[in-house]
């Protein structure tokens, strides 16, 4: 993708508020930044490309993606969303859209028919997240936009956790892909921005409608720097991927291991249906140490990855879900997600494999 304006082969960045206009009575493509930046309208055009989709708007960070689409919902309407979840968009959807009068039923996503069942009058849309944060259950995409479909109901999908390049949802027929683009579009851990992807034009206008009056737009050098990251995406996601097969792989058989979540392995109670609907199992694991004392343990052991919130990075990042992307849940509702006080999520970066594997292993020694 080069510069339409000087062919340069990278876009430059337009750190710029407002635009000169020669002639007031003259159309300009740029006038302020809010409305639209020649930078984060590059990044918009790229997104479409790797969604295959045709509209596109970047927000200042995933949360903001997800809360432009929902809270363009009205009073008096309900979504359908699955119980594990991540836990921003849980906060969202238990402690602000009741304020508007939206309503939230959570259902076990894993059995599409749970979907159909939690449908009322004024149900307007279905929100999904696969595989789900942190225990990767998985959804039935095929089967829950069928129902959708037949109900006239929206689809919103976070695909954060397997990005465009292993499932595109958009082309299964979702209505609203989003992605934290924060994680593995941008890659590098120095940029908070959310992408939201569409083909309906009517849907996209009320996107950019909501982006330009709520303000959340990203700012030009996050967007420059998401582009520069998406370079690399196809390799990163590649490499990341597979040393995730071989990580969970190891940790499956580890005695002080208790329970492995990812969906590239056979014993996922969805795997067939993952695989069915994306390219590989994906970058992240998840797995239990049984207590907080052996994660106290291992995190204290070991060495390469970063300890730390997020994920999608080119290094390999392990986070504690419990005190970390779901600190906001209520511990009832965190256990009911399978959010346990053992449970490490772990995203796989670009490392050497056998280091990994070896680093691991040694802080899991440490376990008594």
């Amino acid at each position: 993708m080069t510069d339409k304006y000087t062919g340069s082969s990278s876009i430059p960045l337009y750190q710029s508020s407002t635009f000169s206009q020669a002639n007031i009575e003259e159309s300009y493509d740029h006038i302020y930044s809010r409305f639209s930046n020649p930078t984060r309208d590059a990044l918009s055009e790229a997104i479409c490309a790797i969604e295959n989709a045709k509209f596109a708007e970047i927000f200042s960070s995933g949360m903001a993606a997800i809360s432009a689409v929902l809270l363009n919902f009205s009073q008096g309407d309900h979504i359908v969303a699955c119980k594990n979840i991540y836990g921003g968009s849980f906060q969202l959807m238990t402690e602000f859209l009741p304020r508007y009068g939206i309503s939230v039923t959570f259902v076990d996503a894993t059995n599409p028919m749970n979907y159909q069942q939690a449908i009322m009058e004024n149900t307007k849309a279905f929100y999904i997240e696969t595989p789900s944060n942190p225990t990767l259950q998985v959804t039935d995409l095929k089967s829950v936009i069928g129902i959708a479909q037949q109900h006239n109901i929206i689809t919103i999908c976070d695909n954060t956790f397997m990005t465009p390049l292993l499932s595109d949802v958009i082309s299964l027929g979702i209505d609203f892909s989003i992605n934290s683009a924060t994680k593995f579009i941008n890659g590098h851990s120095d940029v908070i921005l959310g992408t939201v992807a569409t083909n309906n034009p009517e849907y996209a206008r009320w996107l950019h409608k909501s982006a330009v009056a709520i303000g959340s737009i990203a700012a030009p050098f996050d967007s420059w720097l998401t582009m520069r990251g998406l370079k690399s995406m196809a390799m990163r996601v590649e490499r990341a991927s597979e040393n995730a097969q071989k990580l969970a792989e190891y940790l499956n058989e580890h005695p002080k291991v208790q329970h492995v979540f990812y969906p590239g392995l056979a014993s996922h109670p969805n795997h067939i249906i993952h695989m069915q609907q994306s390219k590989n199992g994906g970058m992240v694991v998840s797995f239990d140490l049984g207590s907080y004392e052996n994660v106290k343990r291992f995190l204290d052991a070991v060495r390469i990855p970063l300890v730390a919130v997020s994920l999608g990075g080119i290094e390999s990042i392990i986070s504690y879900p419990k005190m970390m992307s779901h600190a906001c849940i209520p511990e009832e509702g965190r256990l009911l997600q399978g959010v346990t006080d053992g449970l490490l999520r772990f995203s796989l970066g670009c490392e050497d494999i056998d280091d990994l594997l070896a680093d691991v292993g040694s802080a899991l020694s440490q376990i008594q």
